[in-house]
């Protein structure tokens, strides 16, 4: 007989056993987050023969989603690291811009490589900027994390091609080149926001530059030993250049007849486009920069290479064990409890909607995790309470508030949490502190902006 439990307490329960194991007693997080997955999993229904089964599916499917982009993206930052390309950036960056604006250069570069790129893979790209930036100026290294953090989650949520914003579109109705421009135009002044937050945040929090490998840290080079800023730039702009072009030319060969030359051309960009073999490359070209600056021997390639995946193994434990928490609590019905408290919602119009619309996202991203869950199970919940009654404004801002709510309410159970801690080299309290109110600054200036919008220029 399968007792049934509220989905509702079942969230409590894993709420209270991930962080009670992490933050009070202090467990490795991986065996907590599997803990709580098991928890979770055997509190939820199903047969009882696949409760323990389906965590470790769940966590294996999360782990072939990123595993390997993980591990290729920590080489790739261990040879920029050592061969002096990403301190050649920073320094690129500091010559321009100055060390004052070095934290909205790369706020400014998350924001924009974050359209086409997944938000995991933009952040892994950037990280080893901030690190050597930091390195090189000596302080606010708190700000430059959250800085890339923000640009980079701002863009992921808001801006078609990413999955998220284009099936919100799809659900609501909404045009995707207007959803592109004006989910730019209120991810702009939320992400600076979220800097705003960032510099006020870093004094009071004082976050210590910390080793995410057993390696140490190389020191700066002198400025004649650094590759030339077109090599140093290769590894990051070769994958975000292939992944770019596969997004744009598949929507151009969205309606193209099989064997015509636009779809020979397709599927070869989804080949070289694909984020696997996109990051393979551009770790290639990393490791020949590193032999190309440095001259090392083979052991000591061997050494670079084996601590880069031994730091990237720990993380892919991290980041599939957040994920299969996650994946228990769908499966514990926990969308479909959220949807239930709305049920009577029926024909809603106007700033309620939009609010409805914020808030319901926001419940399914704490709940389980995924930004891109959210939006989809949010917009198509919002997209079933509409009426033949227009609200007052054009839908697409209600696809912005869907999609604000979605950065909302991010905590252990969303592998971004796990991705922005390990690679950055915060604990998990310090991420508490700093990423869960982060995105929330987000969501709620990118909220605030589409509420103003959508008063002065309502597009009806």
């Amino acid at each position: 007989m399968d007792l049934t439990i509220s989905p509702l307490l079942i969230l409590l329960v894993g709420l209270v056993t991930v962080i009670g194991l992490i933050v009070v007693l202090r467990i490795n997080a991986f065996f907590a987050l599997i803990a709580a997955a098991l928890v979770v999993s055997l509190l939820a229904p199903g047969a009882l023969a696949d409760k323990v089964v389906r965590v470790a599916r769940a966590f294996g499917d999360t782990a072939g989603s990123i595993g390997i982009v993980i591990a290729l993206a920590a080489v790739i930052g261990q040879c920029m690291m050592e061969s002096g390309a990403a301190d050649r950036i920073v320094r690129w960056f500091l010559d321009r811009l100055g060390e004052q604006r070095s934290a909205t250069a790369l706020l400014s570069s998350g924001f924009v490589l974050s359209v086409p790129v997944f938000f995991d893979t933009v952040f892994y790209l950037l990280i080893p900027l901030a690190r050597s930036m930091y390195r090189r100026t000596r302080r606010h290294y708190l700000i430059y994390v959250m800085a890339i953090a923000g640009g980079s989650a701002v863009t992921h949520a808001m801006v078609p091609p990413t999955p998220g914003p284009l099936v919100i579109a799809d659900n609501l109705g909404v045009d995707l080149g207007l959803m592109m421009l004006l989910g730019l135009a209120v991810g702009v002044p939320a992400a600076l926001a979220g800097l705003f937050f960032a510099r006020w945040l870093d004094p009071r929090l004082n976050v210590p530059f910390r080793p995410i490998s057993d390696r140490p840290e190389p020191e700066p080079l002198p400025a004649d030993r650094l590759p030339p800023l077109s090599l140093s730039v290769l590894p990051i702009l070769l994958p975000v250049v292939l992944i770019s072009a596969n997004t744009v030319i598949q929507g151009f060969a969205g309606g193209a007849a099989t064997g015509s030359g636009l779809a020979f051309v397709a599927g070869w960009a989804a080949v070289a486009g694909n984020p696997n073999l996109a990051l393979l490359l551009a770790a290639g070209l990393s490791l020949w920069v590193y032999h190309r600056q440095c001259r090392p021997t083979r052991q000591q390639t061997t050494a670079l290479v084996e601590s880069a995946l031994m730091s990237g193994g720990l993380i892919i434990l991290i980041t599939a064990g957040g994920g299969a928490f996650g994946a228990m609590l769908k499966e514990a019905q926990i969308g479909p409890a959220i949807q239930a408290l709305f049920a009577g919602e029926t024909g809603a119009s106007g700033l309620f909607l939009l609010v409805l619309a914020f808030g319901i996202a926001s419940l399914l991203k704490f709940a389980q995790g995924s930004s891109t869950v959210a939006m989809i199970t949010a917009s198509a919940m919002i997209a079933a309470m509409l009426t033949a009654e227009a609200p007052g404004y054009n839908l697409v801002y209600l696809a912005l508030a869907v999609s604000c709510g979605s950065l909302v309410g991010s905590w252990m159970n969303d592998s971004g949490f796990w991705i922005y801690a390990k690679m950055g080299g915060l604990t998990e309290v310090e991420t508490l502190k700093s990423w869960t109110p982060l995105l929330a600054v987000l969501g709620l200036a990118g909220f605030a902006v589409t509420v103003l919008l959508a008063l002065l220029l309502p597009l009806g």
